[in-house]
């Protein structure tokens, strides 16, 4: 299914350029080509911060004026303006209770020759490592027949990311590097933990360079891994807060029952 007029979409993109050029963002990309011209692709990202989406469609539309479909919960389809916008830009909802339905509008979509955008690691990753992915990527890629194009985004969890308040002056000029890497073709007969894993590798790999090329140095900063001189929490010390985080919740949901 093609999307030919969508001035949601359009209008989006303007508005999101707009955003991106006052702050004064400096992009650099490197294999763009691996993004199709035609045809339906699972466009994997990392997930370091809040605003990935919305950075690799820019650079995507900047490269070839190709929209993603990103995979979104219920929740925020289910409010008013947020749904609105997520619906006229022809977005995936995924109900959690139901994610049957929702894995299957992503394959028709992906059939009909779309892209769709995937946060494998299912949240935002305040280690700023890749965490264990989900499986979801690779079973959309072998159900539809289409590749998976990993991406990795480095310096966008310092415009907005999670446990972290950011002021407005320390986001004007941010570096924000993206790497495409090649296509992943998934077979029928291919085994989908190892293919899961293999792309966790590659994604963590492509961050791993997109770091070393990074401009500004990260020591002492709360952006880095703590691996490289950061002060971001370790892989264990965020999985720990996720979790008390969650039991919060879990907590606040059964009050209001």
């Amino acid at each position: 299914m093609k999307y030919r007029n969508e001035p949601i979409y359009t209008g989006a993109i303007a508005v999101g350029r707009a955003f991106f050029g006052a702050l004064g963002l400096k992009p650099v990309v490197i294999g763009a080509e691996h993004l199709p011209d035609e045809g339906g692709a699972v466009i994997a990202m990392t997930h370091f911060g809040y605003m990935e989406f919305a950075l690799v469609e820019w650079v995507t539309w900047l490269h070839n004026r190709r929209r993603i479909r990103f995979m979104a919960t219920k929740r925020a389809f289910d409010k008013p303006a947020v749904g609105w916008l997520l619906r006229g830009m022809h977005h995936i909802s995924v109900d959690m209770k139901a994610g049957a339905a929702a894995f299957g509008n992503a394959v028709a979509a992906l059939k009909s020759g779309e892209l769709v955008g995937v946060f494998p690691e299912a949240g935002v990753s305040s280690s700023f490592t890749v965490r264990e992915l989900k499986s979801g990527a690779a079973r959309l890629a072998r159900d539809a027949g289409v590749p998976i194009i990993p991406v990795a985004v480095w310096g966008g969890q310092r415009l907005l990311t999670k446990n972290r308040s950011i002021p407005l002056r320390q986001r004007f000029g941010v570096p924000v590097h993206f790497a495409f890497g090649e296509p992943i073709v998934v077979g029928e007969q291919d085994d989908i933990t190892q293919v899961t894993e293999s792309l966790r590798v590659t994604m963590q790999t492509m961050v791993d360079t997109l770091q070393k090329s990074y401009p500004v140095d990260g020591t002492g900063q709360w952006w880095q891994p703590r691996s490289l001189g950061g002060t971001a929490p370790t892989v264990a010390e965020a999985a720990e807060a996720d979790a008390q985080r969650e039991l919060r919740r879990e907590a606040e949901r059964a009050a209001k029952r």
